[in-house]
């Protein structure tokens, strides 16, 4: 992850500095996740995957598979949940996650949401907390693609370990994730929007609190992988396709051009 400044003619970036490294590097090219979030209290959360190499996302000495926070610097806050540990990477937040393909603060709780995608089935939810185990790949609800069970698995629930916020068995292939709090659609107020690259559709949950209340699938009609979601200034959902003619999408409900 690095930051710099656009440059004042907005030809580029200006004293651009490398804020944070994945560490080991193991990446076989897949299973990287990341996403980049901003709370409201000055901290960075990155989402990241786990490599495809499952049990990384239980060693705390790595960073596979966790969710990071840091400052906007680098620098590591002095009270995440591993600062003090040996042997522990202090930038983690929480771990045990798989593929982390979507991140965002919930504007009405001020928490924030993840997703993942699970191997075959068990693509979840998480709200994560502190210093939480989130299960993979001790806890899945999904098997591997060949269909045989994953090796370290013992369940779908664990214990020790946390359960999905929502969890799906039949994975849509998640990515991208945006709460809609635009008033240009009230319809859509205390939603979830959720890209899906498999099932090639903006999945809408509804929300109560925290509690799904309901669930639509959208856009199918277009056979498109959704690759992420956000909400515009307007208050009209952008969407991007994920192929070698991708999209830029802009939505809205019917009654609106």
């Amino acid at each position: 992850v690095g930051r710099g400044r656009l440059a004042d003619d907005l030809s580029g970036l200006d004293d651009f500095t490398v804020i944070f490294r994945q560490q080991p590097k193991l990446s076989t090219g897949i299973h990287f996740g990341s996403r980049l979030v901003f709370d409201d209290e000055g901290h960075l959360f990155i989402a990241l995957g786990e490599n495809n190499q499952r049990p990384t996302a239980q060693e705390l000495d790595k960073l596979q598979g966790k969710l990071v926070r840091i400052y906007p610097d680098g620098k590591v806050p002095d009270d995440n949940p591993f600062a003090a540990t040996q042997e522990a990477r202090p930038e983690i937040w929480s771990y045990g996650h798989r593929n982390q393909q979507g991140a965002a603060i919930n504007p009405w709780s001020g928490k924030l949401w993840t997703h993942e995608h699970g191997p075959r089935g068990g693509d979840e939810i998480n709200i994560p907390q502190s210093g939480r185990n989130y299960g993979w790949p001790l806890a899945t609800h999904g098997i591997n693609y060949g269909g045989q069970p994953i090796p370290e698995a013992e369940g779908k629930t664990v214990a020790g370990t946390e359960p999905p916020h929502h969890v799906w068995e039949r994975s849509p292939g998640i990515s991208g994730m945006a709460f809609y709090d635009a008033q240009r659609f009230p319809e859509w107020q205390h939603s979830l929007f959720i890209g899906a690259l498999v099932d090639q559709s903006l999945i809408r949950l509804q929300l109560d609190g925290d509690r799904i209340a309901g669930e639509e699938r959208l856009l199918k009609q277009l056979g498109a992988r959704i690759r992420d979601v956000r909400v515009g200034p307007d208050g009209f959902l952008y969407l991007l396709t994920d192929s070698s003619s991708g999209q830029l999408l802009r939505v809205g409900l019917s009654a609106e051009p």
